[in-house]
């Protein structure tokens, strides 16, 4: 794999925000439904304008919103974990927001989204919380030994999950909720999106603290910060992000760490300096692939989580063995 350029400048910052918006305007011109832009324009071709306002619009929104908060919710979990292959895919978080989701959808179906979210959200910081007590209990803590802890706790959360929605005829929903799509994607259905996106926007006021945790909790408490606070905070974000992102568009796996990988291969590990290039290549990133996935069978879709599982998991052997050929 060859050498990633360092990103640098205003220019490099131009460049990308230059990209998102023709992947941004590109988005919302293809589709089944046609649209005449001279129409829309000139504000002549109501049903055009209609589908723009209510479809094309929210869904080139909740793309964007998406894989900017993954992104940014992905590079914390790596710091706190000080691993590079840890995510919310790679570490039990998502599949606990499923289970979460479950378990309202048998006990308690009428809840409102956002109490759905808090839900969800719970079930992944308490899953995350687990996940980081097992891993502080493994003597041998290997750079690739703690993504394939989280797998096998995620495959449990998985597993139980799959056997409550079983038994209560509940398969079809989880199946959203486990394959990233966002093609049902309309006016009214996305804001929790913003709530996500918003949270993850914070991470830049305290990235330095984050920056500073990856580094040990003695060093970090060597320094007068609280270690277990902005783990605590850190992680809390991370489970809000991933909760609102299945509640809305379901899980897209591996997403987070290609992007944090990428970037801080060109960026490196300062926060300060590497989250809004995470939220621009996580948003470009998610954009294109929604783009593939509307255009390779068209007018028929693939998930984007289907697209996003296909080259996230090329990217990642090559980056795993781009690694061990640096190591070795």
């Amino acid at each position: 794999m060859p050498a990633v350029p360092r990103l640098s400048g205003y220019a490099g910052i131009a460049l990308g925000i230059a990209l998102l918006a023709a992947l941004a305007i590109a988005s919302l011109t293809v589709g089944v439904g046609r649209m005449n832009l001279l129409s829309l324009v000139s504000g002549g071709d109501a049903d055009a304008v209609r589908l723009l306002v209510v479809s094309r619009i929210p869904r080139t929104l909740a793309v964007m919103l998406s894989g900017a908060a993954m992104g940014i919710a992905a590079v914390i979990m790596q710091m706190l974990f000080r691993n590079r292959f840890v995510e919310p895919t790679t570490s039990g978080t998502v599949e606990a927001a499923s289970l979460g989701l479950v378990g309202v959808a048998v006990l308690a179906p009428g809840l409102p989204v956002a109490a759905k979210m808090l839900v969800a959200a719970s079930f992944s910081l308490l899953a995350t919380f687990l996940f980081l007590r097992l891993i502080d209990r493994i003597p041998a803590r290997g750079v690739l030994i703690v993504p394939l802890v989280g797998l096998m706790l995620g495959g449990v959360i998985e597993a139980s999950a799959t056997f409550i929605a079983y038994r209560y005829d509940l398969l079809q929903s989880l199946a959203t909720w486990t394959n990233g799509d966002f093609s049902g994607v309309l006016r009214g259905r996305y804001e929790l999106l913003w709530v996500g996106f918003g949270l993850a926007a914070l991470a830049y006021f305290t990235a330095d603290r984050f920056t500073v945790a990856g580094l040990g909790e003695a060093f970090t408490t060597n320094l007068g910060l609280d270690y277990r606070r902005i783990v605590a905070i850190g992680l809390t974000i991370v489970s809000m992000v991933t909760a609102a992102s299945v509640v809305t568009v379901g899980t897209v796996p591996f997403f987070g760490l290609i992007v944090a990988n990428l970037v801080a291969m060109a960026a490196g590990d300062n926060l300060r300096r590497s989250l809004p290039w995470i939220a621009l290549a996580g948003a470009a990133f998610l954009l294109a692939c929604d783009l593939a996935g509307r255009l390779i069978r068209y007018p028929y879709e693939i998930p984007v989580g289907t697209v996003v599982g296909v080259l996230g998991s090329a990217i990642f052997l090559v980056i795993i063995l781009r690694r061990e050929a640096r190591l070795g």
